[in-house]
């Protein structure tokens, strides 16, 4: 039986995240306690839930504080027969704060002897046993719910022929490193279109940017190392039975240099693996 485990902190997109997978066919259960997952275990085994794509429950800091102290141990006496996966998402503080006056829904654990921010963090310490460990942590800071949903889709659900799911996402350095990225390539070393003012305002997308950076030697050489690394070591990652690989490429903005090399990447890898994907996290 497959289980996901989607957790994290209020305001970071769980509830998205299983809609999504009851939409691949998941029979879900939103705010379990952790007490009670080896009985829902024992129940989906009787019961059989074969007609099921698997099993998704969402454990948040709802749960008693004892509970979720105990996590791993309850974890670990599930049967072998149960692959599980974990999947804690976050967003940074500030942007779970502009969440929550959005919407103008109450923290679960504020109240009069807790402001919002304090709750927050609290909320941090309660899940630390589930994010510890956690196979997959997502920061949604930056992702709308459409995003949220195609990363649910590629990184948990995947295709039904057991193919690994490849993300190429660009980046600017000056925004962070995805959360996510398993591989990261620093690109930085290029010619930057920025200081040339006709490309300024134009993205790594564009004709003009293109042939800038086609035009620098460096461009190609640099294209080649990344690509023969990737050809070595992708089918090694697969064969050690992952089920996706999140490769960012960053340059200083995350505009041009990184967005034009993870273009090439994506548009030469989609020949070779069935699932590749590109994102553009700061052309958003």
């Amino acid at each position: 039986m497959h289980l996901v485990i989607i957790s994290g902190r209020s305001g970071s997109g769980k509830s998205t995240a299983l809609h999504q997978l009851e939409d691949e066919g998941y029979y879900c259960i939103d705010n379990l306690p952790v007490a009670l997952l080896p009985a829902l275990v024992a129940e989906a085994a009787h019961a059989g839930f074969g007609h099921f794509r698997g099993v998704a429950v969402c454990i948040d800091a709802r749960n008693a504080w004892r509970n979720l102290e105990d996590f791993n141990v309850i974890l670990k006496a599930l049967p072998d027969t149960v692959d599980s996966e974990i999947l804690y998402l976050d967003a940074q503080d500030p942007v779970l704060i502009k969440r929550f006056s959005e919407t103008r829904r109450k923290h679960p654990l504020s109240g009069e002897n807790m402001p919002l921010a304090e709750a927050i963090e609290r909320e941090r310490e309660l899940l630390e046993p589930i994010t510890v460990a956690a196979d997959l942590v997502l920061d949604t800071s930056q992702m709308t719910i459409y995003e949220l949903r195609d990363a649910i889709r590629q990184r948990l659900v995947g295709d039904s022929s057991g193919s690994m799911s490849i993300l190429f996402q660009s980046f600017g350095f000056k925004r962070g490193v995805p959360t996510d990225a398993d591989l990261v390539f620093d690109v930085r070393m290029l010619p930057n279109p920025h200081w040339i003012k006709e490309l300024r305002l134009l993205s790594g997308l564009d004709p003009a940017v293109r042939h800038f950076l086609e035009e620098q030697p460096q461009t190609a050489e640099l294209f080649a190392s990344i690509r023969q690394y990737l050809d070595q070591w992708l089918p090694q990652y697969r064969a050690s039975n992952r089920s996706y690989m999140t490769v960012a490429i960053g340059c200083t903005g995350g505009q041009h240099r990184s967005v034009y090399l993870a273009a090439q990447l994506h548009q030469h890898y989609q020949q070779q693996y069935p699932q590749v994907h590109v994102r553009h996290r700061e052309l958003q």
